[in-house]
């Protein structure tokens, strides 16, 4: 089984990534990025691309699946045009691209809240996101959606560090509705997505 990602240098993405390397159903992985990775393995094939050119981009293989962890915040995109960019339309042209190529499941990352009607420009965009790629109708699409992010980051974040802190704490009083805003490691995130990805029937699933 051969899987393709992008946004594999991500938060979320790298830890699919090792998932994947891990996972003995998979025998190759191929790694779309724009930059090369920090390490190498035997299954792993790097293939560098800016991703403007991925509606341009051609591969002799068959993928059967894809994995899309593609996003920014607006602070490191310098404007809500180019977190649209990367957060929206790279999604989309990722997508397009594992259709080309004869994906028939592929596993999305996008946010809680995620609407294309929302007032909140975030969510709107990751709704817009969502929306772009379900009308692909890849035969399996999974969209998870979590909460505040926990895990390792590269860069730092004394913000975020201060919010991880409060939702430790509040955490264990979120019940019912309200669970699903706890924070949420992203090594859960990663297993779940990619279980969700291999497992659930044709449709477009959220989680």
């Amino acid at each position: 089984m051969t899987v393709c990602i992008s946004g594999a240098s991500g938060l979320v993405g790298n830890e699919i990534l090792i998932q994947l390397l891990n996972n003995s159903q998979i025998e190759k992985v191929l790694v779309l990025a724009r930059n090369p990775l920090r390490f190498g393995h035997p299954k792993m094939q790097v293939v560098i691309v800016p991703f403007e050119q991925l509606d341009q981009l051609e591969v002799a293989e068959k993928i059967d699946i894809g994995f899309c962890a593609l996003g920014t915040t607006l602070r490191k995109a310098g404007s809500k045009s180019r977190q649209q960019e990367i957060d929206r339309d790279y999604v989309v042209s990722f997508s397009n691209f594992c259709k080309r190529t004869g994906v028939e499941k592929i596993g999305v990352v996008s946010s809680i809240g995620a609407n294309e009607q929302s007032s909140n420009f975030y969510l709107r965009t990751k709704g817009e996101m969502e929306q772009g790629v379900a009308r692909l109708e890849i035969p399996v699409t999974v969209f998870i959606r979590p909460s505040f992010l926990i895990g390792p980051r590269k860069e730092k974040r004394t913000g975020e560090k201060l919010i991880q802190g409060i939702l430790f704490l509040i955490s264990p009083l979120l019940f019912g509705k309200a669970k699903k805003y706890r924070g949420i490691h992203v090594s859960k995130v990663a297993q779940k997505l990619i279980e969700a990805t291999l497992s659930e029937p044709k449709g477009v699933h959220y989680i």
